[in-house]
């Protein structure tokens, strides 16, 4: 992190954490981020999902849920990023507050409930985004809709041809009865139905919540399978709030962050003896040592969001470069030799 981006960031946190948020994408779109492009080394390149990266350090969703700071984060660092997540109607998601800095955690809550514009006005950002770069779609259901299932088929049939991969997200815990789609019979007509409607033949990845019991990542992983999902994300915020100290712990919503990075990585090494479809490890990386942990532990791409919130935005070019250093040290030719290297360390 530079002087700027420090200073940046202190004023930042000078403002309820979702104006801040708006104001960070303000900045990027300015021209005030960094201008360094995807990092990439031959150790670095992998192919994941049919998809070609330049590095395997991700955006995860929610930091550009509108598709509306897609040329600015493309030159970020970051190996690939996906937004959303999107509905097939705007909607203005739960009432504010509704973001939570746990700062002496690192951590943050969330429960947005979905707020984004809608599919139509984020398909046609989708269609203008910044070429030669892998970007990907949360896809997501209406508070309202009597279909949920439906609506993420809508999505994808709306803005699939836009992009590299679509998320089916059923694991937010801000929309009610969303993670009840994570039940292995609604999983599979889920999946159906978004594979049918996936006609522009794009990877569909599966997002998962991190308080699945071992039965559950077992029908997860079966149904992931038999429905042909391309990889599994692993995994979304967390309903748990064990060893939290921060003011704002009592809080209603998702935890992310720090307090996350255990539990995400334990299931994720879980899940990566049930499966052979790569997985992409997501909570609490805010390091090139946690983004290597989650390598090793049986991810062949990581994702972060929270850890930008108290690292900056040039988080997403250390990791990428720590993690170069690391699987160099580690005399790794490339990414895909680690992964799984240490997951016995998290069963």
């Amino acid at each position: 992190m530079n002087v700027l981006e420090g200073i940046g960031l202190r004023v930042l946190r000078g403002f309820d954490p979702e104006r801040a948020h708006g104001l960070a994408l303000k900045a990027l779109n300015a021209g005030l981020g960094p201008r360094v492009g995807p990092v990439s080394s031959d150790r670095l390149r992998c192919r994941v999902a049919g998809l070609e990266l330049p590095n395997p350090v991700g955006l995860a969703a929610g930091f550009d849920k509108n598709a509306e700071s897609l040329h600015a984060l493309s030159r970020t660092g970051f190996g690939f990023i996906e937004v959303g997540a999107a509905t097939p109607l705007p909607q203005e998601g739960n009432p504010r507050p509704r973001l939570f800095r746990l700062t002496q955690d690192e951590a943050a809550i969330n429960r947005f409930g979905f707020n984004n514009q809608g599919m139509v006005a984020i398909g046609p950002r989708l269609a203008a985004r910044p070429a030669g770069r892998i970007v990907g779609l949360n896809l997501g259901a209406n508070k309202t809709s009597g279909d949920r299932a439906a609506d993420f088929a809508s999505v994808l049939t709306h803005c699939g041809a836009h992009v590299d991969f679509a998320t089916v997200n059923v694991s937010s815990p801000n929309t009610e009865h969303l993670r009840d789609l994570q039940g292995k019979g609604a999983l599979e007509a889920l999946l159906g139905g978004v594979m049918a409607a996936n006609v522009a033949s794009i990877p569909v990845f599966l997002k998962i919540a991190p308080d699945l019991s071992d039965a559950d990542l077992a029908d997860i992983a079966d149904v992931a399978a038999a429905s042909g999902v391309a990889a599994i994300i692993a995994t979304n915020t967390t309903l748990a709030r064990d060893g939290l100290v921060s003011g704002h712990k009592g809080e209603g919503g998702g935890l992310s962050g720090q307090p996350l990075f255990e539990r995400s990585t334990r299931v994720l090494a879980k899940l990566s003896t049930l499966t052979d479809i790569p997985l992409i490890g997501v909570g609490g990386v805010g390091s090139a040592a946690q983004a290597y942990a989650k390598i090793r532990a049986g991810a062949s791409a990581v994702q972060l969001y929270t850890a930008l919130v108290f690292g900056g935005i040039s988080l997403a070019s250390e990791i990428a470069r720590g993690l170069d250093d690391l699987l160099k040290r580690d005399g790794f030719a490339n990414v895909t030799d680690a992964v799984a290297t240490g997951r016995e360390d998290w069963l």
